[in-house]
């Protein structure tokens, strides 16, 4: 397959930003984040894992979901590419947090990732889902070990319900470190 050529589409750099404003210490202070989109307006966050459920959020979670956005739309792009309409595309990104020597480190990114491709040969699909992972921009932005589960699914699920894999399905493991070294295991279930 050709290299990917983004410049194709007619694609010209772009910039996006975030403001925050953050009042107060690290552990017991407090943020508010706003998009120019308004998507995020005076968004609370903070620090740590006990967040209030649908009062604010944190600098892991607003990874986790540029980080499955990113890849879901890096799979459609390649599935695209090798011919392929996807229907639905699933993916959770999973981030760990942990506190080392340096600090309190993203040490860990999990993707699981269910697609409905109702054509889509096993080969091609697992070939498009490692194609996504290692073209993702947030894949290649973050140093973090970034390991994968990609299932496919030959049939939508009923609105509101999260696809199955099928009887068919597979499912492929993938861990990259930073500086290019990357380890695969792949399994096929039948």
């Amino acid at each position: 397959m050709p290299p990917r050529d983004d410049h194709e589409s007619g694609m010209k750099p772009f910039t996006r930003k975030a403001t925050v404003i953050w009042l107060g210490t690290h552990q017991r202070g407090k943020g508010a984040i706003t998009t120019p989109s308004g998507v995020l307006k005076k968004t609370s966050y903070g620090f740590g894992p006990h967040l209030k459920p649908g009062r604010s959020t944190n600098p892991p979670e607003l990874i986790a979901a540029a980080h499955a956005g990113s890849f879901s739309m890096a799979l459609a792009y390649e599935l695209g590419h090798a011919g392929y309409s996807p229907a639905q595309i699933d993916t959770t990104a999973t981030v760990t947090m942990e506190e080392v020597a340096a600090g309190w480190t993203m040490t860990q990114i999990h993707l699981d990732v269910i697609a409905t491709v109702p054509t889509a040969a096993e080969g091609d699909f697992i070939d498009a889902a490692l194609r996504a992972k290692s073209s993702c921009p947030i894949s290649r932005l973050l140093g973090a070990n970034i390991s994968m589960c990609a299932k496919l699914t030959r049939h939508a699920a009923p609105a509101g319900a999260s696809p199955q894999p099928s009887a068919g399905s597979f499912q492929a493991s993938v861990k990259s470190k930073q500086k290019g070294k990357a380890r695969m295991s792949l399994n096929i279930r039948p």
